[in-house]
Protein backbone atom coordinates (compact mmCIF):
# COMPACT_ATOMS: atom_id res chain seq x y z
CA UNK A 1 0.00 0.00 0.00
CA UNK A 2 1.01 3.42 -1.21
CA UNK A 3 0.70 6.72 0.81
CA UNK A 4 -1.35 9.07 -0.97
CA UNK A 5 0.92 11.88 -0.69
CA UNK A 6 4.05 10.00 -1.37
CA UNK A 7 5.35 11.79 -4.66
CA UNK A 8 8.16 11.04 -7.25
CA UNK A 9 11.34 13.36 -6.89
CA UNK A 10 12.12 14.28 -10.48
CA UNK A 11 13.81 17.65 -10.87
CA UNK A 12 12.23 20.37 -11.66
CA UNK A 13 12.65 21.59 -14.98
CA UNK A 14 15.00 24.72 -14.52
CA UNK A 15 18.55 25.68 -14.29
CA UNK A 16 21.25 23.17 -15.58
CA UNK A 17 18.31 21.01 -16.74
CA UNK A 18 17.01 24.25 -18.79
CA UNK A 19 20.51 24.88 -19.84
CA UNK A 20 21.39 21.54 -21.66
CA UNK A 21 18.03 21.17 -22.91
CA UNK A 22 18.36 25.03 -24.69
CA UNK A 23 22.21 24.17 -25.68
CA UNK A 24 21.26 20.52 -26.89
CA UNK A 25 18.65 22.24 -29.23
CA UNK A 26 20.40 25.04 -30.23
CA UNK A 27 23.22 22.85 -31.30
CA UNK A 28 20.98 20.85 -33.21
CA UNK A 29 19.35 23.57 -35.09
CA UNK A 30 23.11 24.78 -36.24
CA UNK A 31 23.46 28.20 -33.98
CA UNK A 32 26.90 28.57 -34.17
CA UNK A 33 29.58 29.50 -31.34
CA UNK A 34 27.31 29.05 -28.29
CA UNK A 35 28.94 30.69 -25.21
CA UNK A 36 27.58 29.85 -21.40
CA UNK A 37 27.87 32.54 -19.01
CA UNK A 38 27.23 31.41 -15.49
CA UNK A 39 25.66 33.89 -13.72
CA UNK A 40 25.67 32.68 -10.25
CA UNK A 41 27.65 35.66 -8.19
CA UNK A 42 26.73 37.33 -10.75
CA UNK A 43 23.16 38.48 -11.06
CA UNK A 44 19.86 37.79 -9.53
CA UNK A 45 17.98 37.80 -12.95
CA UNK A 46 18.57 33.98 -14.25
CA UNK A 47 20.82 31.52 -13.14
CA UNK A 48 22.83 30.74 -17.05
CA UNK A 49 23.09 33.64 -20.44
CA UNK A 50 23.73 31.86 -23.32
CA UNK A 51 25.30 33.83 -26.51
CA UNK A 52 25.34 32.25 -29.44
CA UNK A 53 24.85 33.36 -33.33
CA UNK A 54 22.81 32.51 -36.52
CA UNK A 55 24.35 33.01 -40.11
CA UNK A 56 21.76 35.19 -41.11
CA UNK A 57 18.62 37.25 -40.02
CA UNK A 58 16.21 34.36 -41.04
CA UNK A 59 17.83 31.93 -38.90
CA UNK A 60 18.88 33.87 -35.52
CA UNK A 61 14.51 34.50 -35.83
CA UNK A 62 14.41 30.78 -36.94
CA UNK A 63 16.75 29.72 -33.36
CA UNK A 64 14.64 32.10 -31.25
CA UNK A 65 11.59 31.01 -32.49
CA UNK A 66 11.94 26.75 -32.79
CA UNK A 67 13.52 27.26 -29.29
CA UNK A 68 10.49 29.05 -27.39
CA UNK A 69 7.95 26.96 -29.53
CA UNK A 70 10.33 23.63 -27.91
CA UNK A 71 10.46 25.27 -24.26
CA UNK A 72 6.45 25.00 -24.77
CA UNK A 73 5.36 21.94 -26.12
CA UNK A 74 8.18 19.66 -23.65
CA UNK A 75 8.38 21.53 -20.78
CA UNK A 76 5.28 24.08 -20.42
CA UNK A 77 7.78 26.80 -20.34
CA UNK A 78 6.57 30.00 -22.08
CA UNK A 79 9.03 32.27 -22.85
CA UNK A 80 9.36 36.20 -24.30
CA UNK A 81 11.19 36.84 -27.24
CA UNK A 82 11.91 40.45 -28.36
CA UNK A 83 13.83 41.65 -31.31
CA UNK A 84 12.40 38.94 -33.60
CA UNK A 85 11.16 41.13 -36.72
CA UNK A 86 14.58 43.24 -37.26
CA UNK A 87 16.41 39.50 -36.99
CA UNK A 88 20.30 41.42 -35.73
CA UNK A 89 19.94 40.28 -32.24
CA UNK A 90 17.11 38.38 -30.20
CA UNK A 91 16.90 37.83 -26.95
CA UNK A 92 14.65 34.86 -25.39
CA UNK A 93 14.14 34.45 -21.43
CA UNK A 94 13.19 31.80 -19.95
CA UNK A 95 13.43 32.71 -16.51
CA UNK A 96 16.07 30.80 -15.19
CA UNK A 97 18.11 30.89 -18.68
CA UNK A 98 18.45 33.88 -20.77
CA UNK A 99 19.46 33.32 -25.13
CA UNK A 100 21.00 35.74 -26.79
CA UNK A 101 21.33 35.02 -30.50
CA UNK A 102 22.94 37.28 -32.91
CA UNK A 103 23.99 37.60 -36.61
CA UNK A 104 28.24 37.66 -36.22
CA UNK A 105 28.75 40.81 -37.20
CA UNK A 106 26.34 42.54 -34.69
CA UNK A 107 27.49 40.29 -31.93
CA UNK A 108 31.32 41.28 -32.60
CA UNK A 109 29.92 44.86 -32.01
CA UNK A 110 28.33 44.27 -29.42
CA UNK A 111 30.55 41.98 -27.53
CA UNK A 112 28.06 41.26 -24.95
CA UNK A 113 30.24 38.04 -23.72
CA UNK A 114 33.16 40.63 -22.51
CA UNK A 115 30.27 42.06 -20.02
CA UNK A 116 29.41 39.08 -18.24
CA UNK A 117 32.65 36.92 -17.92
CA UNK A 118 35.87 37.95 -16.04
CA UNK A 119 38.68 39.62 -17.70
CA UNK A 120 40.47 36.08 -18.10
CA UNK A 121 37.36 34.11 -19.37
CA UNK A 122 36.56 36.79 -21.80
CA UNK A 123 40.48 37.12 -22.87
CA UNK A 124 40.79 33.49 -23.10
CA UNK A 125 37.61 33.29 -25.11
CA UNK A 126 38.31 35.99 -27.69
CA UNK A 127 41.87 34.62 -28.38
CA UNK A 128 39.94 31.19 -29.01
CA UNK A 129 37.98 32.81 -31.56
CA UNK A 130 39.05 32.20 -35.38
CA UNK A 131 39.90 35.30 -37.06
CA UNK A 132 36.98 36.45 -39.55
Amino acid sequence: MTDATTETSEPTFGGKLMLDFITDHLEAEKAEDIVIIDLADKSSMADYMVVCSGRSARQVGSLAEKLSANLKIDHEIFSRIEGKTAGDWVLLDAGDVIVHIFRPEVREFYQLEKMWLSSDEATALMSARPES
